[in-house]
């Protein structure tokens, strides 16, 4: 059976959770069964509604993977401070994203903005490197957000840093729906 490897997309700039997206994309098509755990965030985001369509029952193509998706957040931080919610939810998220890397029924899992959970205090390093360290061999992790600890640039076998060099927003411009997210 293949290795698995762990990818770490981060950084100030756009693209992370849709590179994230992009890989899952690859891996469905390639008949392969995603999940995504999204850390943070409570809105349903464009990219979320990709789970009707690989959920193994409507899939156009019946050689496509199944994607499943779940949310483990209350919203971003921009106007609030974290809350012991916050960090029930992001526990109970990383609890449930353990079972999926350590059963081995997905082939690629996401932890998306797991970063951001781990930079507002919601979680610790060392309980996420332990879910890492006992995941079954074969599957792929991605892990986004900014703020990567040292701690995940050391054990991740791909880094990428996202690195705003120009962006519209900075301008004004407001997310743009199916486009932006």
């Amino acid at each position: 059976m293949e290795r698995g490897y762990i990818h770490l997309y981060t950084g100030n700039g756009k693209g992370k959770t849709t590179a994230a997206f992009g890989l899952a994309l690859r891996a469905l098509c390639a008949g392969r069964d995603v999940a995504v755990g999204q850390f943070v965030k409570s809105m349903s985001y464009n990219e979320t509604r990709a789970e009707a369509l690989f959920d193994g029952r409507g899939t156009p193509v019946p050689s496509f993977g199944r994607l499943h998706v779940e949310q483990f957040g209350r919203g971003c931080f921009l106007d609030r401070r974290p809350d012991p919610a916050d960090v029930a939810c992001a526990r109970d998220g990383l609890a449930r994203c353990a079972v999926w890397l350590s059963e081995g029924k997905y082939d690629v899992v996401v932890l998306d903005e797991l970063n951001i959970a781990l930079h507002f205090g919601l979680l610790d390093i060392g309980e996420v490197l332990d879910v890492l360290a006992s995941r079954t061999p074969h599957v792929e992790v991605v892990i986004t957000g900014r703020y990567a600890p040292q701690e995940l640039y050391a054990v991740a076998d791909l880094v990428t840093e996202m690195h705003e060099v120009k962006h519209y927003y900075s301008q004004g411009v407001l997310s743009r729906d199916g486009i932006d997210h």
